[in-house]
């Protein structure tokens, strides 16, 4: 085995776009999460005099829901058709998913929040599955560790970022609007 340096791989053209991708994608997650959470927690709730605990916890289960009912038919996908054109159209899928957030965000529905937020759990875990398996179709085996830390590593930074970005973006003066530009924005980015 090859001493290298795994940041080599950032560029690595067979690489470096299915990190940023998965990047975006795990930071767009867990951008709409925490700011519909926190939007939860300090309005909706309030206005329609629901438990805001109850609430939170709810859109918790809603968004892992998707991972226990789709996963192992993502993984079926992922193993039978071309998995760089699936992760495509999971992308172009997660673009007008993040239109629907928006349009949740701007009329302040609680249930079309909610129906966004399901959606969005299930094209993540159709995602899941193909991140991790296209990368023997484009790292030699010797590498293949060191691709998926660097995975690894970028969704958890992706998602401690996401979930910060959320809970401060939404607060801030025209929040739903800033949050749900910047959904739809970073899942073009994505996609492109």
């Amino acid at each position: 085995m090859g001493q290298h340096n795994q940041f080599t791989l950032l560029s690595k053209r067979q690489f470096l776009p299915l990190f940023i991708t998965q990047s975006l994608g795990a930071f767009n997650d867990n951008l709409f999460k925490n700011a519909l959470v926190i939007l939860i927690t300090f309005d909706l709730a309030i206005r329609s005099g629901s438990d805001p605990g109850l609430l939170v916890t709810s859109a918790a289960g809603i968004f892992i829901l998707p991972f226990f009912l789709f996963s192992a038919t993502a993984g079926q996908l992922a193993d039978r058709y071309d998995k760089a054109h699936v992760i495509r159209l999971v992308k172009l899928v997660e673009v007008f998913l993040m239109l629907g957030a928006a349009l949740g965000f701007y009329l302040q529905s609680l249930g079309f929040l909610f129906f966004a937020l399901f959606l969005m759990g299930a094209q993540s875990a159709f995602f899941g599955p193909l991140k991790y398996g296209i990368l023997p179709d484009h790292l030699p085996g010797d590498e293949l560790i060191s691709g998926n830390a660097l995975i690894q590593a970028a969704t958890f930074l992706a998602i401690l970022l996401g979930t910060l970005a959320g809970g401060l973006l939404i607060m801030a003066t025209g929040g739903p609007e800033i949050i749900s530009l910047a959904l739809v924005l970073i899942a073009l980015a994505g996609w492109l």
